[in-house]
């Protein structure tokens, strides 16, 4: 991502600092995906046939989008607040000989969308909880998104409230502005079908959830049964 002005980027760029960044990328290194970027991965490959671009919006170390280019993306773009998460991203793109099939954007995708091309698949992994509005970056991601758009987010239960108001509460004691939120899943589930979307596939941990939704225009309305079915992976 380029500079950006918005208080999120950096906000969001000096929360997930260069230690953060390293952490991340160590675990990915060693254990794989988080367990909703393997959500995520697997509802989009059995979505599929997963083709084209991505457009990975708060991507982090990248795990996500290196999962994908491994299942049939020719390329990706990756935008970040944080650029210690893309410098990271880029160290793991070239010690996998990807450095190619990777573009970098650093910025808040609020700020940047309109430098950025659409893609045929767009994904948020863990990045709607960051932000206080969740409206207007659904709206602008799934304007971007030409066929799936996938999104992953904390669920809306009285014990995923509690925890994120305790590390809000934890956050504020040690001077750190950086929030995370919990949004009615019905309401942004509304704004993106506004967007022209309908709901393919949903699976559920005991504190995240992971949708798939594919664009009416482009392929039809989906024919199938979608499932909300919980899994039994680690919810960290």
């Amino acid at each position: 991502m380029s500079p950006c002005c918005s208080p999120y980027s950096g906000v969001a760029g000096a929360h997930f600092n260069e230690k953060i960044a390293q952490r991340d990328l160590e675990s990915y290194r060693k254990k794989g995906p988080g367990p909703t970027a393997r959500l995520l991965r697997d509802l989009l490959v059995k979505a599929g046939p997963i083709e084209g671009v991505l457009l990975d919006v708060g991507s982090g170390v990248g795990g996500l989008a290196f999962e994908l280019l491994e299942h049939g993306v020719g390329r990706a773009i990756a935008v970040d607040a944080s650029s210690s998460y893309l410098a990271a991203a880029a160290e793991e793109a070239a010690r996998r000989g990807r450095a190619q099939s990777l573009l970098f954007v650093q910025g808040d995708f609020l700020d940047v969308a309109s430098e950025v091309p659409a893609a045929a698949t767009v994904t948020l992994d863990r990045v709607i909880c960051c932000y206080p509005s969740y409206e207007p970056l659904l709206e602008e991601s799934v304007r971007h998104a030409e066929r799936l758009f996938a999104y992953a987010y904390p669920r809306d239960v009285w014990y995923v409230r509690t925890w994120v108001a305790v590390e809000n509460l934890a956050r504020q004691l040690r001077r750190n502005p950086f929030r995370t939120f919990v949004h009615s899943a019905s309401a942004m589930e509304h704004v993106i079908r506004r967007g022209g979307f309908e709901l393919v596939s949903r699976s559920c941990t005991r504190a995240w959830c992971a949708d798939v939704y594919r664009h009416i225009l482009t392929e039809g309305p989906f024919q199938g049964e979608w499932s909300d079915a919980n899994t039994d992976d680690d919810d960290s």
